[in-house]
């Protein structure tokens, strides 16, 4: 059993890291192919459709991840029949959803072009949102259970490996269409018809291994707190979606395009670091079900470690080299500033905070308390909305990452005391030690680190700077990792030069 859920979560990280790593690379080469051929307001116009069609995420209501959380029980018991129910609730919820999002889509063809005509015609903004929503529309219709399933029953490699091979396809088909002088309709409608690729191979891929009797029938709802992710769902949109619109809405396209290239970097580094944990919650989940405490506590103790070192060592890197990577990734782009360097360390901070945070909600996510913790969801949710908007004007792109910060803040701490208290026997102290450990690990490798120097405007300077930088942060966090936490870091090793000797 053990032997299994390792080769599932090595399976899970690997393919995880290695479909981060392709969309990072996609979306470095995609964005700025669009920068250079369309200029900023036309990218700011893209991610800004982007983030209007992605508020029908909210509309999901959190019942993606209830639905999740509902079938680690049953998967872990073989019970078909309670998977079945689960699944067939959850695909007449979703099919409902599509069928909302085109509604949804319909009104924001009329109105989304009336915002933004100061700049663009009609016709040209209402068909980049025909051609941008297609994939989305697929993904709910479709799409998403399947995937809910195979991430449960630890499987996630099916899909991120499905997903790699989209990434790859679309990159190629757009980088062509974009050299040919294709319109950016023809661009984006291209990618939505590649993207209908994923939800149809997992369609057949389930099918084919899991006996799911879609007609069941239920007199009682199979899925525990269905509406009770609703908080946690509203607030992760809020916290990562919101501020594309915010500045649609209060600043500028131009705006709107600076933070989405900033975001496309920070964005990057969190979904690496996040893939690497993309096995923990179902593994988490598991031992929950199976009220294996000991265990779990053991395991917690280094997903947290793990997770905090990490983000110090790869945020802190992102936060001393990000400017000088936007520098770089714009040049000879100039119809906006894209050097912002006060933004740049605030938003990483706040993306850092994601990731801090992570431990923690993965752990309330695994054990089902949603209803329990939705209070501080909503505060946080609050919070990032209310301080955007509040300083936005007076601010502008600083404003909407100081909204994000606070309250990326609050619900680290929140999560880190509500674990202790109510889900494990996780003392609150070694939490604070913890970030203890982190920013003074971060404090002493940015002193050392920030004025290296870009010697030229040039990828091949950035990439000798990064490696400076990273080559002096590795140290840095070593060894204040020797003198704090010298057991976990002897035991990661101890096991990487395990698996090196079996390999």
């Amino acid at each position: 059993m053990a032997n299994s859920r390792g080769k599932k979560l090595a399976l899970n990280t690997i393919t995880s890291l290695l479909l981060q790593i392709t969309s990072v690379v996609s979306g470095f080469i995609l964005p700025r192919l669009i920068l250079g051929a369309f200029g900023s307001n036309v990218n700011g116009l893209v991610n800004s459709i982007s983030q209007f069609l992605g508020v029908i995420t909210l509309l999901d209501l959190g019942v993606g991840a209830v639905v999740q959380s509902s079938l680690y029980k049953p998967l872990a018991d073989k019970n078909k029949n309670e998977v079945s129910k689960i699944y067939s609730s959850a695909s007449k919820f979703f099919k409902k959803l599509a069928m909302i999002l085109l509604v949804y889509v319909c009104v924001l063809l009329f109105v989304y072009p009336l915002i933004v005509n100061k700049d663009f015609g009609f016709f040209y903004s209402a068909t980049l949102i025909a051609a941008i929503c297609i994939s989305s529309f697929a993904q709910y219709y479709f799409g998403i259970v399947n995937s809910l399933l195979l991430s449960a029953d630890q499987k996630g490699y099916i899909q991120y490996t499905a997903q790699i091979i989209t990434i790859v396809l679309n990159t190629i088909a757009c980088a062509f269409l974009i050299y040919l002088g294709c319109s950016i309709q023809i661009v984006k409608l291209t990618t939505s018809l590649v993207f209908l690729l994923k939800p149809l191979y997992l369609v057949l891929y389930v099918n084919k291994h899991y006996s799911i009797d879609k007609n069941i029938e239920y007199t009682e709802e199979p899925i525990k707190q269905k509406w009770n992710g609703m908080a946690q769902h509203f607030a992760s949109y809020v916290l990562s979606g919101t501020d594309s619109i915010v500045l649609t809405l209060f600043s500028s396209l131009a705006n709107v395009s600076i933070y989405s290239v900033y975001h496309l970097a920070i964005a990057g580094v969190k979904n690496a670091l996040l893939s690497m944990t993309n096995g923990f919650q179902s593994l988490i989940g598991e031992m929950l079900a199976k009220k294996e405490t000991e265990k779990l506590n053991n395991f917690f103790g280094y997903v947290e470690w793990f997770l905090h070192t990490g983000t110090t060592l790869v945020f802190g890197c992102t936060g001393v080299l990000l400017v000088s990577f936007v520098r770089v990734y714009t040049n000879g782009i100039d119809d906006a500033d894209y050097i912002q360097p006060l933004f740049a360390v605030l938003i990483t901070i706040a993306n850092a905070g994601h990731c801090l945070r992570l431990p923690y909600n993965i752990l309330i996510l695994a054990a089902g308390h949603y209803k329990q913790t939705q209070s501080n969801y909503i505060i946080a949710m609050v919070l990032n909305i209310v301080i955007s908007i509040a300083t936005v004007k007076l601010w502008g792109l600083i404003g909407v990452a100081i909204g994000t910060l606070i309250a990326m803040f609050y619900q680290t701490v929140w999560m880190a005391w509500y674990d202790s208290k109510s889900i494990i026997n996780w003392p609150f102290k070694t939490f604070l030690k913890q970030c203890g450990v982190d920013a003074i690990t971060v404090i002493i490798a940015s002193l050392a680190t920030f004025k290296i120097p870009l010697l030229s405007v040039s990828y091949h300077a950035w990439f000798i700077q990064a490696i400076e930088v990273f080559a002096i942060w590795c140290v840095i966090v070593l060894i204040i990792n020797l003198i704090f936490y010298k057991d976990k870091l002897s035991a990661a090793f101890a096991k990487i030069s395990g698996k090196l000797k079996r390999a």
